[in-house]
């Protein structure tokens, strides 16, 4: 008697790598850069109008508390903190007028007539459905698409699904864009690492750098995942890029958070920053590397520079005092930067950092895996900073710090880019916590993390880079010469494709100033 067959389940796909598969094959001729203002307007859209939709109903039936109401009152929205929509910028409306060769228009319509009934919006919304570039078919394709995110009841699918679905598609879409990509987002595992490690359970986040907004994203989340207050933190930041602010704002919005202190200008947080009054429990931020165009020499004498004056030819060192400059008593910080900045002496840096340490405001270095980030092959760190190594509920840490020697954790998800899985996050987050603890359980482990002594640090001259203090694993005394030779060579090879790269498109570049 034959046997039944079995039919193997193929695990179906997340709903959010099923739309971003549906929604890239849309694109046509259209770049990342340019779609991702589309797709993600048209998800924000997707989102209020859900909402609304959700409490139209509600007003309408009249029921409870809401005996009476006008569910046309603008006022009845806002007291419930739901953005208005009107008529012609509902999903259903914009879905009926989905196969119509004027559908771009209308979107644009709808966007504009959302920004003049909420203020708040003012100069978010993308405006770019009509342009001719856009085809009217893969439009109303799309808006389709969109359509299809429906699980769950209202508040659960505009909520979590789109927030979710969102946030997906702002990595994809850098991933995308590559290096360019990496200037309005901060790769989901660090921004995860670095929350974890901070735990801003209350008080004041800030991020004056803060990209399309994932640094206050991941900072709700870590407070509603250990069953805390979301009304027990605030946000502020600031960026300098227009169309990432925008992004930033959609962003929170979408997960109803608060980004009335979120603000844009394009001068920057150095020449004009935006929350001068403002001392943060928590600054978490990953600030543009070595940027050496960030005004230093108009800013010679300024007060933020209490350890010393920045080159004005890398603002890494600038960037650390303008942190500082806004951190509480009792704040602590936690920042990427380049790994350059933990040896680096060149015009003042080294003395820099010196009293920096000498203050006693160095908590914690982390060395990072290679390519984490999308938009440059700099190695990177993670500085911590603490206004309160002497207590705050945590030992005295005043004459040492902990360095954490990560390079070897992460797994690769293409060939040119790394992330942190969970476990690893937790492995190093949890070293810094067991150190810090009154009573905890932290020990030295040789190749991976360290406390070295202030007496020890001013040996090495004050450099901090995590591997010079954990020295070798134990497994590593039999070293694979011909292994390591190896993964050298396949970097240095990689190295050699991006700068071939980089060359060749300089090298157009001139000829197309020429042929002009």
């Amino acid at each position: 008697m034959a046997k039944a067959k079995v039919e193997k389940k193929v695990p179906s796909e997340p709903i959010e790598k099923q739309l971003w598969k549906s929604a890239d094959k849309l694109r046509k001729n259209i770049d990342a850069a340019e779609y991702k203002h589309v797709v993600l307007g048209l998800i924000f859209l997707k989102y209020i109008s859900d909402a609304f939709e959700e409490l139209h109903s509600k007003l309408k039936n009249g029921k409870g508390d809401y005996s009476g109401a006008d569910p046309e009152d603008k006022d009845e929205n806002k007291a419930e903190n739901v953005f208005f929509v009107p008529d012609i910028a509902r999903w259903s409306y914009l879905l009926s007028k989905a196969k119509l060769p004027t559908i771009g228009k209308e979107v644009d319509s709808a966007m504009d007539a959302i920004e003049k009934d909420n203020p708040s919006l003012k100069d978010v919304l993308p405006k770019v459905y009509a342009r001719g570039n856009l085809d009217p078919t893969s439009l109303g394709e799309l808006i389709d698409l969109i359509s299809n995110i429906a699980l769950g009841d209202a508040k659960a699918r505009s909520a979590d699904v789109l927030g979710h679905v969102f946030e997906y598609f702002l990595g994809e879409f850098a991933l995308a864009e590559g290096k360019k990509g990496g200037q309005f987002y901060t790769p989901r595992s660090v921004v995860e690492l670095l929350v974890e490690m901070l735990e801003p359970y209350k008080g004041r986040v800030f991020d004056p750098c803060c990209g399309s907004g994932g640094m206050f994203v991941q900072s709700e989340k870590f407070v509603e995942e250990h069953k805390g207050k979301i009304d027990d933190i605030s946000i502020y930041g600031q960026e300098s890029n227009q169309t990432t602010w925008r992004l930033a704002k959609m962003n929170l919005a979408i997960r109803g958070i608060d980004s009335t202190q979120v603000k844009w200008n394009n001068e920057g947080s150095f020449l004009n920053d935006a929350h001068k009054d403002l001392k943060a429990d928590f600054i978490i931020a990953n600030p543009p590397f070595n940027v050496s165009d960030w005004s230093g020499e108009l800013l010679r004498t300024d007060g933020r520079w209490k350890f010393g004056v920045p080159p004005a030819g890398n603002a890494n060192f600038a960037w650390i005092q303008h942190f500082l400059y806004h951190l509480s008593p009792s704040g602590t910080a936690g920042f990427v930067l380049a790994k350059g900045s933990l040896t680096s002496k060149t015009s003042g840096e080294g003395e820099i950092r010196k009293a920096l340490i000498e203050a006693g405001l160095v908590d914690c270095i982390v060395n990072l895996p290679a390519k984490l980030f999308l938009n440059t092959q700099i190695p990177a760190s993670l500085w911590f900073l603490s206004r309160s190594k002497s207590g705050n509920g945590f030992r005295n840490r005043m004459n040492e710090i902990l360095f954490i020697d990560a390079r070897n954790e992460g797994v690769l998800i293409n060939r040119r880019t790394k992330e942190l899985r969970p476990e690893d996050i937790q492995k190093i987050a949890g070293t810094y916590h067991e150190w810090k603890k009154l009573k905890g359980k932290y020990e030295d482990v040789k190749g991976f993390c360290n406390v070295a002594s202030l007496d020890r640090i001013r040996e090495l001259d004050y450099v901090l880079t995590p591997g010079r203090y954990v020295g070798l694993p134990d497994e590593e005394d039999d070293f694979d010469f011909k292994e390591r030779f190896t993964s050298l060579k396949a970097e240095f090879e990689t190295q050699l494709e991006e700068e071939a790269r980089l060359n060749a498109l300089i090298l157009e570049n001139l000829a197309k100033v020429k042929v002009n």
